[in-house]
C-alpha cells in the first residue's frame, strides 16, 4: 500500500498491556500510525493501529510485523523494542527452557525486528530505535537474582551504543530506556511496598515514567547512543 503522506509510523513490541499498551496509546495521540505486536494482542478497529499477534521470538512473527508496517503504511519511523521476559531465579536454578525463552524474546526477537526496521529506515534516511532494558543489567542487586536479565538486556545496552554509532551518519538514532521496577500487571499490588524499597527514592516507578522517557527520546534529535535510566536512583547506588 502506498505511503500515507506526512504520517509517521511506530512499531511497538510487547504491546498488549502495561508499558507497551501505554506506548501504543501515546504514539497514536501523537498522530502516528502504529503496528503493535504481542502474543495475545486483540484485533483493532482503529484504521491507523495494526495489531500483529505472535511471539516475537518466532522469526515468522518478526516477518509479519515488518510486512504489516510495509503494506499498511509503507514506512517505519520508530521502533520500540519493549517485548521482554523477566525470570528472577538463583543462577543454578535456571533451566534450559528459561535460557531458551529469554534468548528467544529478549535477543532473537530484538535482532530480527530491528534488522527489518533498520533496512526501511536506511532507505528513508531517517529513523529511531528505542530499546527497553533494565537497570539490573548494570546495577546488580542480591535481592533480585537475575543473571539472564543481565545477559540479555545488558546485551541490548551494548547493542544500543554500537548501532547508534554504526547508523549515526545515516540519520538513524538508537537509544535505550533502562527502567527500575515499574508498577505493571506483572507485579501484584501486595509486592509494591517491598519492591519500592529496592529504590533509593523509596517507591516503584509508574508506567507513565517510562512512556515519558521514550517520548523525550523521540523528541531529542541530538541524542543517540543514550541509556536513559528511569529507575528511582538504582543506577546511582543503593
Amino acid at each position: 500500500m502506498a505511503e500515507i503522506q506526512g504520517q509517521k509510523v511506530a512499531i511497538v513490541t510487547g504491546a498488549s498491556q502495561g508499558i507497551g499498551a501505554s506506548l501504543v496509546t501515546a504514539y497514536r495521540k501523537l498522530g502516528y500510525g502504529v503496528v503493535a505486536n504481542s502474543r495475545t494482542i486483540a484485533p483493532s478497529d482503529d484504521a491507523d493501529l495494526v495489531t500483529v499477534a505472535g511471539d516475537i521470538a518466532d522469526p515468522e512473527t518478526s516477518h509479519r510485523v515488518m510486512e504489516a508496517a510495509n503494506e499498511r503504511f509503507g514506512r517505519v519511523d520508530t521502533l520500540v523494542n519493549n517485548a521482554g521476559i523477566f525470570i528472577a531465579k538463583p543462577f543454578t536454578e535456571y533451566t534450559e527452557d528459561d535460557f531458551a525463552t529469554k534468548i528467544g524474546v529478549n535477543l532473537a526477537g530484538f535482532f530480527r525486528v530491528t534488522q527489518g526496521a533498520l533496512r526501511l529506515m536506511e532507505n528513508q534516511g531517517a529513523g529511531h530505535v528505542v530499546n527497553i532494558t533494565t537497570t539490573l543489567a548494570e546495577s546488580a542487586n542480591s535481592n533480585v537474582p537475575s543473571v539472564l536479565a543481565s545477559l540479555t538486556k545488558g546485551g541490548l545496552n551494548s547493542a544500543t551504543k554500537s548501532l547508534a554509532i554504526e547508523y549515526a551518519a545515516r540519520g538513524i538514532r538508537v537509544n535505550a530506556v533502562s527502567p527500575g521496577i515499574i508498577k505493571t500487571p506483572m507485579h501484584p499490588v501486595e509486592t509494591h511496598e517491598v519492591m519500592g524499597g529496592l529504590h533509593p527514592v523509596g517507591h516503584m516507578g509508574e508506567i507513565e515514567d517510562i512512556v515519558n522517557a521514550v517520548l523525550y527520546l523521540e523528541n531529542a534529535p541530538f541524542v543517540t547512543g543514550e541509556i536513559l535510566h528511569v529507575d528511582g536512583g538504582q543506577s546511582a547506588g543503593h
